[in-house]
């Protein structure tokens, strides 16, 4: 497979500045050695730099930063979209407001390819609130919600060519959501599955189910990984840490069904700063995580088989 890692350093989707030196952070950790030792071709895709700042200004006094994430919302759609022409994407962040260019990008060209674009959300936040509704004001918690078209965005971030079907997504992990992105969930079709339903049902059961729809639909699925999916414990080095995630073994078994699967077009792995980071293991570990998506395994399946 031919891989593009893409770098994306914006960090102004949260209060801290870490999250721009992430990509840095996955490059020293070996990402792009890991891939290769699997045999895939790993291309260098390059930095994106986000365009001349759109004079706006909103309303809720407690947005931040909405003119520079417009301008990078634009500019990794771009990118998103050309980089996915070819290849297999994996865009490294940055925080986790890239994804709202990523899935808008992707979606797109999705369109074009007349195949529907299904999202998996690896996460403890929905990042389903506004520019209406956001209390914090850091935008790293609105892109799932501007890409399925929440209302709200229109004059502030790009205009959307394609939005997201929100029936198309599945936020699994979650654990921390605020009162308006609850009302806004309830209202939109996008599946949840909480750490409590994961803890009752099992993660696999509940990951295969969303693949067989995908599977279904013939569509192309693109994986968006907040390494704040996975329990603080292990990977100490994110800005909003939730207690109560995935532990080291579901991760990897969520990765390896995902390789298994053969569905998996694309990548996000953002928000890790490494300035939060005990030397270096969260870094080590997303980029282990990374490997499993894309086929490393203790044994070969054929021996498991056996």
């Amino acid at each position: 497979m031919q891989c593009k890692i893409i770098k994306v350093p914006v960090h102004e989707g949260t209060g801290r500045e870490g999250c721009a030196r992430g990509a840095e952070a996955l490059e020293a950790a070996g990402l792009a050695q890991a891939l290769a030792s699997l045999g895939h071709q790993v291309l260098d895709g390059g930095v994106v730099r986000p365009g001349p700042l759109p004079a706006i200004a909103h309303a809720n006094p407690a947005v931040r930063k909405l003119a520079e994430l417009s301008a990078w919302t634009a500019a990794i759609a771009a990118a998103a979209h050309a980089a996915s022409e070819t290849g297999f994407p994996v865009f490294i962040g940055g925080d986790h407001s890239v994804a709202a260019g990523t899935l808008t990008g992707l979606s797109r060209r999705a369109a074009e390819s007349g195949r529907p674009l299904f999202v998996l959300w690896l996460d403890a936040h929905p990042d389903f609130h506004t520019l209406d509704t956001t209390e914090s004001g850091n935008l790293h918690g609105v892109p799932l919600a501007y890409a399925c078209g929440l209302p709200g965005f229109e004059g502030y971030f790009p205009p959307l060519a394609t939005p997201v079907d929100p029936a198309r997504i599945c936020a699994l992990g979650i654990r921390s959501v605020d009162p308006a992105e609850a009302r806004a969930l309830g209202a939109s079709g996008v599946t949840i599955h909480d750490m409590s339903e994961i803890d009752r049902r099992g993660m696999a059961v509940l990951l295969e189910a969303f693949l067989d729809r995908v599977r279904a639909a013939d569509g192309l699925l693109h994986v968006s990984f907040d390494v704040d999916f996975l329990e603080p414990a292990i990977a100490p080095a994110v800005g909003t840490p939730v207690p109560g995630g995935a532990t080291y073994r579901e991760a990897h078994l969520v990765m390896e069904l995902l390789f298994e699967s053969g569905l998996v077009t694309s990548l996000d792995l953002v928000e890790l700063n490494p300035d939060l980071d005990v030397d270096g293991r969260t870094a080590s570990l997303v980029v282990d995580l990374a490997a499993s998506l894309f086929g490393r395994r203790i044994l070969p399946l054929s021996l498991k088989a056996g």
